[in-house]
């Protein structure tokens, strides 16, 4: 038996953040504003509304006064969010927005100030004009933590010249099926690069003072498994064993929660039969009391009501908010009626929620509304944001675009000749739907060719990069329908062509519009592809997808294999510079690409999933268990990187000891390039079996041709640990192996 080394009791790691104690100044403040309000005034701090609530009938984006007046006048609500129709405002139009609800709040009793929310999830989305960067699963795959913070500093400042002061943002989940039309919201597949990523997120948005003019209060979402659905359908059922939850998706969150995440939202799931929502041991056990969480709990769009009408776990409306506020929840996103404030403020007169509920739920909101100083100000002076839109923030979209697009194959067709002619088709070569996806000008990205249409497609990319003379195109393809016409054109066109850019992907769509239930390409794309490749001609397969739709069925016959994700409005002009060799790509895939709809295994997978013929029984043939299109790290540079002297400064350690360990990593090819060098870690024996790899430590370097560059990575005991059945973080003694690229080396713990 194998002796255990327990972990220090998370709650105590987390009650020593220095970020978490409590201001004593802030606190009287808190304390004395909320012994002034009336329970309807609490009660009205809890209640979000959406902002299209307060429009006049048949003219969108105009307020109705009257309605305006009578949420906040009447019923006290605390927060409005989303954009008022039909899309994204301008930096005016919102500081018009904001002042008109700064107005009417400064009218009532005890002046709070409204707390307005919006989802900025790949910057400032619903501001025209504002610079949007690649969505996070595009993020994950630069592998460079930079390029998250810097991101997430620029969203936060167009933002807060949108006098918007709170993002619903970053998405923290941990999808495990790849079907998920939330895939490209996350970090993807694995626990540690979404912690780094989240937390370079949170510390982005906020800074150092995150009640200042330049910075925001992020919102970490979605809390928690909300990833994780049997049936890879938004919105449907995750079972999940505590055990997996702990190791593997509470981290992230507790990740955030350290850099200080200031607010969460909580997932529309259900985990093994209870609803996230309803979960008082998920919200206050774990959230709030284990990890010790300070901050505002959120629910998503009318997930208290779905308690009710899709959950059935509450009979009435009214047994919804019982549950939902005792399970923890500090403020219901209801968000277009006023059943939440009538159904609480009931319950609460007849004792069926206690007012230390109400109140730390009160003061939880408050105090979020004065370390945001919007008692001082919420409306932004436009003056005071100059780099709105600038070329400074373009160029950082940009270079996000460039080292998030993943090369994944190149038969020495890539880099591109300047003076040869090309085809360009596809369904995705000429719509900016396509390179941002949903979240972008409105909920589903429907408009970004209207927002957008300064901004460069991928065809008007090629033809300001080489010529409209050297530019071939016809659409192809249908994302949906199959067109034989198109594809015949494309044949011909074909014919004068000397290789073929052929862009596939998706439609936009985010949440439960984006569900699927085949996971490979749409079969008029596929039909295109096979279509083409019967030419004989080298194609370059440009992928622009939320998630990895199935190209085995002719990923052979391609020559390269370019995946963007969803790379924003400067995408289409990194693609193109890769193209051609003016950029060398340096992403890395942040999730294993499938093979086939049924083989969906992660990289960090369990031995029983990797077995070859070698391991299985001698008198049958079996597929081998895991083999996936591409695997989680894969991405390809038009330079090589040779790696050389691994070297630990321990052999052994004892379950104190910090692991110093470096590599060499040397730029063998003739043009400068950047490299991701990951560090994974297998724990070679385990009482609960231990994954075949798991990523620890990455870094990005730079190295010009020749160069050679150390990196050293520390790891400490956290890295050595799992979680056991009774749900203790654990190391175990024995061997470990490390691994950087095909190097390996292994050490003991004692």
């Amino acid at each position: 038996m194998k002796k255990i080394f327990f972990s220090s009791l998370i709650l105590l790691i987390y009650s020593t953040f220095s970020w978490s104690q409590s201001k004593p100044d802030l606190d009287k403040k808190v304390f004395e504003l909320l012994s002034k309000m009336t329970i309807e005034e609490k009660i009205g701090q809890m209640t979000q509304i959406t902002v299209t609530n307060f429009e006049e009938k048949g003219k969108p984006g105009v307020f109705d006064r009257v309605k305006l007046k009578e949420a906040i006048q009447n019923y006290h609500i605390g927060s409005i969010l989303n954009v008022p129709n039909p899309g994204a405002q301008t930096t005016k139009q919102w500081n018009d927005v904001l002042t008109t609800i700064s107005n009417e709040a400064n009218k009532t009793r005890l002046k709070i100030p409204v707390l307005y929310g919006i989802d900025a999830i790949h910057g400032s989305s619903y501001t025209a004009g504002a610079t949007l960067f690649p969505q996070q699963i595009g993020i994950a795959a630069t592998f460079n933590t930079a390029i998250a913070k810097n991101e997430a500093e620029i969203s936060a400042y167009e933002t807060r010249a949108s006098s918007i002061p709170w993002v619903f943002s970053p998405d923290l989940d941990l999808p495990r099926n790849p079907s998920w039309s939330r895939m490209w919201e996350s970090f993807g597949e694995d626990p540690y690069l979404s912690s780094q990523m989240g937390t370079s997120f949170v510390e982005g948005f906020q800074g150092n003072d995150f009640g200042s003019k330049y910075n925001v209060a992020s919102c970490m979402k979605h809390f928690i498994g909300y990833g994780s659905t049997t049936t890879g359908k938004d919105r449907t059922p995750s079972i999940i064993p505590e055990r997996v939850l702990r190791q593997y998706d509470l981290t992230i969150y507790q990740a955030a929660i350290k850099a200080g995440a200031k607010s969460v939202m909580i997932s529309s799931g259900e985990i093994n039969g209870t609803p996230v929502h309803a979960s008082k041991y998920l919200i206050t056990d774990v959230l709030k009391n284990e990890l010790g969480f300070q901050g505002v709990v959120v629910t998503d769009w009318q997930d208290i009501i779905y308690l009710h009408t899709r959950h059935k776990v509450a009979e009435t409306n009214r047994d919804a908010v019982r549950i939902s506020v005792n399970a923890g929840i500090d403020m219901s996103m209801v968000p277009d009626n006023y059943s939440f404030y009538n159904d609480l403020l009931d319950l609460v007169a007849k004792g069926e929620v206690p007012m230390s509920r109400i109140d730390d739920a009160v003061s939880r909101i408050l105090k979020m509304k004065f370390e945001l100083n919007l008692f001082q100000n919420t409306v932004a002076n436009l003056k005071d944001y100059p780099k709105f839109g600038s070329k400074e923030f373009i160029d950082a979209a940009y270079n996000a675009a460039a080292e998030s697009i993943t090369l994944l194959k190149n038969n020495a067709v890539l880099p591109l000749n300047i003076a040869d002619k090309i085809l360009v088709t596809g369904p995705t070569a000429n719509s900016m739907k396509n390179l941002n996806g949903g979240w972008s000008y409105n909920w589903q990205g429907e408009n970004s060719d209207f927002y957008a249409a300064d901004k460069f497609t991928i065809l008007k990319a090629l033809q300001n990069k080489v010529g409209k003379e050297n530019v071939l195109y016809t659409k192809g393809a249908d994302l949906a329908i199959e067109d034989d016409l198109e594809i015949q054109k494309a044949l011909d066109l074909a014919k004068d062509a000397s290789k073929i850019v052929l862009c596939l992907g998706e439609k936009n769509y985010t949440e439960t519009p984006g569900d699927i239930s085949d996971l490979y390409l749409s079969a008029s794309q596929i039909k295109l592809a096979l279509a083409l490749a019967k030419l004989n001609k080298p194609i370059i397969l440009v992928l622009n997808e939320g998630r990895p739709r199935l190209i085995s069925n002719f990923e052979d016959k391609m020559s390269a294999v370019i995946q963007c994700y969803l790379p924003g409005n400067e995408g289409a002009r990194a693609l193109v510079d890769i193209l051609y060799g003016d950029v060398n790509p340096s992403g890395k895939l942040p999730y294993n690409y499938p093979r086939y709809p049924n083989s969906l295994e992660k990289y960090n997978r369990k031995y029983t999933e990797s077995l070859g013929d070698d391991e299985q029984n001698n008198d049958a043939k079996y597929e081998k268990s895991y083999s996936p299109q591409f695997e989680f790290g894969t991405g390809l540079s038009y330079t090589t990187f040779g790696y050389s002297n691994l070297k630990m400064d321990k052999t052994e350690i004892n379950n104190t000891d910090t692991l110093t360990v470096s590599v060499d990593v040397t730029n063998t090819g003739k043009v400068s390039g950047k490299e991701s060098v990951l560090l994974y870690l297998s724990d070679i024996y385990a009482s609960i079996t231990p994954e075949v790899k798991a990523l620890k430590r990455f870094e990005k370097i730079s190295l010009k041709p020749n160069e050679t560059k150390t990196v050293t990575f520390v790891l400490n005991q956290k890295d050595l640990q799992f979680v056991n059945n009774d749900l203790k973080w654990i190391s175990e003694k024995g061997a470990f192996k490390i691994q950087i690229s095909n190097l390996t080396t292994e050490f003991m713990l004692k």
